[in-house]
């Protein structure tokens, strides 16, 4: 399990913006990917976002154009902007990381603890 440290999220009218972070904590791995996830209540965890240690991005289609990823490879942090937010973006927001550890061959997961993100009409 990586260690995921969240951070932002909160309370914001339609049309507001919020940013999100994650930092993976540690220095000894290398990471393959991170993405941010969200789920609202009785639906299940849907991708958002993603983006690779290249900087090649993947979003959803509901978010893409308001929606932003990026990436601090210094501060192994990964945020996400949301502009133009909507009460469909309503949802608890989770990191996830894929790394490599220095000492291990293959891929290590990690899921953030979530933040809640309520988007009012």
């Amino acid at each position: 399990q990586v260690p995921l440290v969240e951070s932002g999220g909160g309370l914001v009218q339609a049309g507001g913006s919020l940013r999100l972070s994650c930092t993976c904590t540690g220095s000894t791995f290398d990471i393959n990917q991170m993405a941010w996830y969200r789920q609202a209540p009785g639906n299940q965890r849907d991708l958002v976002a993603q983006i690779t240690s290249g900087g090649i991005t993947n979003y959803a289609d509901s978010v893409k154009g308001r929606f932003t990823i990026s990436r601090d490879g210094a501060e192994n942090t990964v945020y996400l902007q949301m502009n133009s937010l909507k009460p469909e973006d309503t949802a608890v927001y989770y990191c996830h990381a894929d790394v490599t550890y220095w000492h291990d061959s293959f891929p290590s997961y990690g899921w953030g603890q979530g933040t809640q993100v309520t988007v009012s009409s």
